[in-house]
């Protein structure tokens, strides 16, 4: 059997303080001389740059090459390191199979970074890169990730951010990463503020009753049919004109407007599905330009709420045949859904999504989704799945 061919390479580094010219003054050097161009990355910090190339070249140029860069660099103010060696072509062919690890701080710690490259190390993992995605108003760092399995380095990541009290999201690279997602939220908590049944409640005189039987469903003590039928029993004889009301007083989470204007502009699809109830958030939706979305219908007779529900009740399984319809109507892969909750009701569509996000959540939902994010943005999700806050400026999103 024949070995692989070898190829000599050089790795070039250019370090220094950033002026205009300087990449075509070193792309300049390189044109007399007979190489291919393998690799180049160029990062910008402040007013510093590092640039890379990795070149394939003839051996009998390296002093040559050495030389005109030595030259350059004296030109330019900057240092240019290199290093010249034969490598199996193998080895310098285009990575496929990268793993993108997302990580989000406010602060982000150095012994958070030390912990995600640990694990990553641990698990056979090698670094291709690393760069920050935003800075404002929290920190997200993207490790893209070569010879890493999927299934073995979510639950490592996982224990990284509880441990480091990071949000930290695993997912894979190739031309998937930027196919048309379906994002489908919960309402209570996670779109919103606050919850929306409490808020009816208090209408009633009936709110710190109605919060505990909340509480109590939302840890998963209670079956949610069962805890809504009785919290909405509490509602019976309100005057519908609260709907109103309660409506009024509503607040989208921050970053809610920002996160669904920069999905639909980026052409994925955002969808709902709520406990609540249709009647409240429905006039919320339509502003946001949400069509897709589920929820519960509270039972009116003669202007007065009946205390009953109607029709099927929204708990855990039909949350996450929520998520399967809408996937279908949009022509999306499950692969490519991203499910958002805060609460036990929303852990059957987290785990059917592709991602499963924990948002602000109860401990059990935290355990049992892919990411989890303690953040108070819900435009934190955009990160996640690897869009960088230039981006989202770029979208043209209003912060909201």
């Amino acid at each position: 059997m024949t070995s692989e061919k070898s190829q000599f390479t050089g790795l070039i580094l250019l370090s220094g303080v950033d002026t205009p010219g300087i990449t075509q003054a070193l792309f300049e050097t390189l044109a007399p001389f007979a190489i291919t161009v393998l690799d180049i990355e160029q990062v910008v910090a402040r007013d510093r740059v590092i640039l890379t190339v990795l070149i394939a070249l003839n051996p009998d140029h390296r002093e040559s090459i050495d030389e005109d860069l030595n030259l350059c660099a004296e030109k330019l103010g900057v240092d240019i390191a290199t290093s010249f060696q034969s490598q199996e072509s193998s080895t310098i062919a285009a990575k496929t199979g990268l793993m993108h690890i997302v990580a989000l701080g406010n602060p982000l710690a150095p012994a958070a970074i030390a912990a995600i490259a640990a694990e990553i190390a641990e698990h056979g993992g090698n670094i291709e890169r690393i760069h920050r995605t935003a800075s404002y108003p929290i920190t997200a760092i993207e490790f893209v990730v070569s010879e890493v399995d999927k299934e073995c380095i979510r639950p490592a990541m996982a224990t990284v951010a509880n441990s480091h009290s990071v949000d930290i999201a695993v997912s894979p690279g190739g031309l998937m990463r930027w196919a048309k997602k379906l994002v489908v939220m919960d309402v209570d908590s996670t779109l919103i503020q606050q919850e929306v049944i409490e808020l009816l409640g208090a209408k009633a005189g009936k709110e710190s009753e109605i919060r505990e039987i909340t509480e109590q469903a939302m840890r998963g003590e209670l079956d949610f049919s069962e805890s809504l039928q009785a919290r909405v029993a509490l509602l019976k004889g309100l005057p519908a004109s609260v709907i109103d009301d309660v409506r009024a007083e509503i607040l989208l989470t921050p970053g809610a407007r920002t996160l669904v204007e920069t999905l639909r502009k980026l052409g994925h699809s955002v969808a709902v599905v709520s406990g609540g109830f249709t009647a409240v958030i429905e006039p919320i939706l339509k502003d946001l330009g949400i069509a897709h979305y589920r929820a519960n219908e509270l039972g009116v007779q003669d202007g007065v709420l009946t205390g009953t529900v109607i029709g099927q009740i929204v708990d855990r399984a039909a949350k996450a045949q929520a998520l399967r319809d809408f996937a279908a109507i949009e022509g999306v892969t499950i692969d490519q859904t991203i499910a958002i909750g805060d609460g036990a009701n929303d852990l059957d569509m987290i785990a059917a999504a592709g991602l499963g996000i924990a948002f602000n959540a109860k401990p059990a939902v935290k355990a049992a989704a892919d990411s989890s994010l303690s953040a108070p943005y819900l435009d934190s999700v955009l990160y996640l799945l690897g869009i960088t806050r230039e981006e989202m400026e770029e979208a043209g999103a209003t912060r909201a």
